[in-house]
């Protein structure tokens, strides 16, 4: 990603795109077969040192990079650049970065639920207390909780695989969008097809209509698409940094073993991974914001309140969200799952959610559901109070102890109702459709090296 990004990359861009510029323009007599050979034999030759001194007395980047380029191509270099604008250079270099980064993010993601459909798999079946509320309420499965986050990556991979498939550039259409200076080189009648020629070359898809650049909307929707991606591993990072916890405990990210977690507390075990996911994603959700205001503020057909900000807001949002699919594939591979701590809080918290179970089966024989349900709630707010003060949760000895109970239910053997572990509906099958998704799926995308 940083080199997609990268000063070099930029302008091995601008160049090559200079070069399809004047090979295309070789069959109406703008350019020789040796010129074109001569621009290619130059394309890699890219002197950063001489670019940035031109800069600095011109005050214009794309021109002094031009200028080396035709330094270094004396019979070619005067045919550069013929009948450009300077955006129809960078704006469909900027499309193909832009393009190639996508890829990259959905390489990203491959990896990442690869190892998400992976830990689904092994904890499918595995009862852990969920929380609403960040307070327990039933049980659900750690695969289910899992599958969560995977079932929105996916949403991420379709809507990121769409854009990027959508990813268009500016074309060649001069200062303001009308393609005049080609009209005039080229005549009117030949445009579309000199045009068609350069999207071929350059194998990019342009916008049928653009003003001095593409329209800015494009931005927008990358970025709100990779901040929308961000959001969702906000939300696993946030929720790894609850359940590891100490009083909850039940998961813990990858720790070296030489690992410093505090400068002042030795024992410490802080979640740094998740919380710099936390950190980077937070700073990228309101990168879309700028991209809106760029989008919205690009007056009639064109100002240059954009051009600053998109030279750090681009590269800084992919950059971020490389980070975000690296850091959060560590984790999920290297995931400890304390399974001490998970048995200690469905055993703690558990049993208030069977009584749910319990009423339900209580009414199927006959009870009323509203004086069962005073009778569950006594016994519950009890136990409540016993968990709270560090003893164990005695609810299913005091429910079926309780004569109303034993009114409704005879001599049944209450364990039926009352096992937490089984009293988590479709999690188990849910979890695993969504990991069979992901089988089905990465072979076909591209993961990181």
């Amino acid at each position: 990603m940083r080199s997609i990004w990268s000063e070099v990359n930029k302008r091995l861009v601008w160049r090559r795109i200079w070069a399809a510029l004047a090979r295309c323009q070789q069959p109406y007599g703008l350019a020789t077969a040796e010129q074109i050979a001569e621009l290619d034999a130059n394309r890699e030759h890219v002197d950063i040192k001489r670019s940035l001194e031109i800069e600095a007395q011109i005050h214009h980047d794309l021109m002094a990079e031009l200028k080396v380029f035709a330094g270094q191509c004396p019979n070619a270099g005067g045919i550069l650049h013929l009948g450009a604008t300077s955006m129809d250079i960078e704006d469909n270099a900027d499309a193909l970065r832009i393009r190639e980064a996508l890829s990259l993010v959905l390489a990203g993601l491959g990896s990442l639920l690869d190892a998400l459909a992976s830990k689904i798999e092994e904890h499918a079946h595995l009862a852990v207390m969920a929380f609403t509320h960040l307070q327990p309420a039933e049980p659900t499965t750690l695969g289910y909780r899992f599958a969560s986050y995977a079932q929105d990556l996916l949403e991420d991979i379709n809507a990121i695989t769409a854009i990027r498939n959508e990813t268009r550039g500016k074309g060649f259409k001069g200062a303001v969008g009308t393609a005049a200076s080609y009209f005039d080189l080229l005549g009117a009648d030949q445009f579309a097809v000199f045009e068609e020629s350069l999207s071929r070359e350059l194998e990019l898809p342009f916008f049928e209509v653009a003003t001095q650049t593409y329209p800015r909307r494009q931005d927008y929707r990358v970025v709100s698409a990779l901040a929308g991606l961000g959001a969702v591993l906000y939300r696993l990072a946030f929720d790894f940094r609850l359940l590891q916890s100490p009083p909850i405990g039940e998961l813990s990210e990858p720790f070296g073993k030489n690992q410093v977690g505090s400068s002042a507390m030795p024992f410490k075990r802080n979640p740094i991974n998740a919380e710099k996911i936390d950190s980077l994603a937070r700073a990228l959700a309101v990168m879309p914001q700028i991209a809106w205001q760029n989008a919205g503020n690009c007056l009639l057909e064109r100002t240059l309140d954009d051009s600053a900000n998109r030279r750090s807001m681009l590269p800084e949002a992919f950059l971020i969200v490389d980070e975000l699919l690296r850091t959060a594939t560590k984790i999920v591979s290297g995931l400890n799952v304390n399974h001490d701590a998970i048995r200690r809080n469905l055993d703690a918290y558990g049993p208030f959610s069977a009584t749910e179970r319990l009423l339900m089966a209580a009414v199927k024989r006959g009870a009323d559901r509203q004086v069962f349900h005073e009778l569950l709630r006594e016994h519950s707010m009890r136990a409540w109070e016993e968990v709270r003060a560090g003893r164990p949760n005695r609810l299913f000895d005091a429910l079926a102890a309780d004569p109303r109970v034993k009114a409704v239910f005879g001599g049944a053997d209450l364990q039926a109702w009352l096992d937490v572990d089984s009293y988590t509906g479709l999690a188990s099958e849910r979890s695993l459709a969504i990991a069979a998704r992901i089988r089905g799926l990465i072979p076909q995308t591209q993961k990181f090296e």
